[in-house]
């Protein structure tokens, strides 16, 4: 698979992600349900914690990904999800920290909601990769 990135600006670029990539050769697509905080019983965790709550999401996709028999690197779309954009936002080094060795930086949309799915939860991130 070859990505190449489309970004007619630089600004999104300081934010960790490209305006648009072109995807050729892939042959095999994953799309991720949206990933939260939560066990693997499907408990929430990390009460009030979007630091925490956010690690946990990328652990939680990640897993996803390698049973799909793909990592970060193969992600080429984001939906990203937060009750609080700012907190969020103040966050997002985990985000870097987690696609930057994979030397990516997918599409992403991040929306503010009131609510997620589960009381308590605070972010969602969901995922589309290609190999």
């Amino acid at each position: 698979m070859e990505r190449t990135a489309v970004n007619p600006w630089e600004w999104s670029i300081k934010l960790g992600y490209n305006q648009a990539e072109v995807i050729n050769g892939a042959t095999r697509q994953v799309i991720c349900a949206g990933q939260t905080a939560v066990d693997e019983n499907g408990a929430p965790q990390h009460p009030a914690d979007m630091r925490a709550q956010i690690s946990l999401a990328l652990d939680n996709l990640e897993a996803v990904l390698k049973r799909a028999g793909m990592d970060l690197s193969n992600v080429v779309k984001l939906g990203v999800y937060a009750t609080d954009v700012d907190d969020a936002l103040k966050n997002f080094d985990l985000m870097g920290m987690r696609f930057g060795p994979h030397q990516v930086a997918p599409p992403m949309t991040l929306l503010g909601v009131t609510r997620l799915a589960i009381p308590g939860l605070l972010f969602e991130i969901e995922a589309t990769a290609m190999a």
